[in-house]
């Protein structure tokens, strides 16, 4: 917080943070807590998008590395999602996002990562969904066409 002064900072008891996540999610940007308490948390919100196969999550430790460099843990808040292996059920979407966030907090990379950003959301915006985020009127695709999908996005 020190590092960054437009950033208002606020303290409170995970229990309410929890309440407040479900009561207005929107007063958050970033919330900042131990693991067991951040794995409780990213799971709740997972759900306020949808599915948990859209949120991207980092660990990052407390000082900075050299330079802009950060170092950090990225993974999708639904990890590996060991049940569904091999099925091409899996929704790519959070852990294409967490290589982003990776880009942008531990190599300064802001642009690869809002491209990538904004690559995700054409995609969602033309349709496409995987089968955790499917409703009515929308393109049923698996994990490989997703990311395929996003990849030429990308690229163009």
């Amino acid at each position: 917080h020190r590092d960054y002064p437009d950033v208002e900072l606020g303290h409170m008891y995970v229990d309410n943070c929890a309440m407040q996540l479900v009561r207005n999610p929107k007063q958050f940007d970033v919330i900042v807590t131990t693991n067991l308490f951040g794995d409780i948390l990213s799971d709740e919100a997972a759900q306020l998008t949808g599915s948990i196969g859209m949120l991207p999550s980092a660990s990052l430790g407390n000082a900075p590395g050299r330079g802009r460099v950060r170092r950090g843990l990225y993974e999708p808040v639904h990890g590996s999602a060991p049940d569904i292996v091999g099925q091409d059920k899996a929704n790519p979407i959070a852990t294409i996002l967490s290589a982003a966030m990776m880009l942008k907090y531990s190599f300064g990379l802001d642009k690869p990562a809002n491209e990538i950003e904004a690559a995700i959301l054409r995609v969602l915006e033309q349709g496409y969904r995987t089968a955790d985020i499917m409703s009515a009127g929308m393109k049923l695709v698996g994990t490989r066409e997703m990311g395929n999908l996003i990849l030429q996005e990308l690229t163009r």
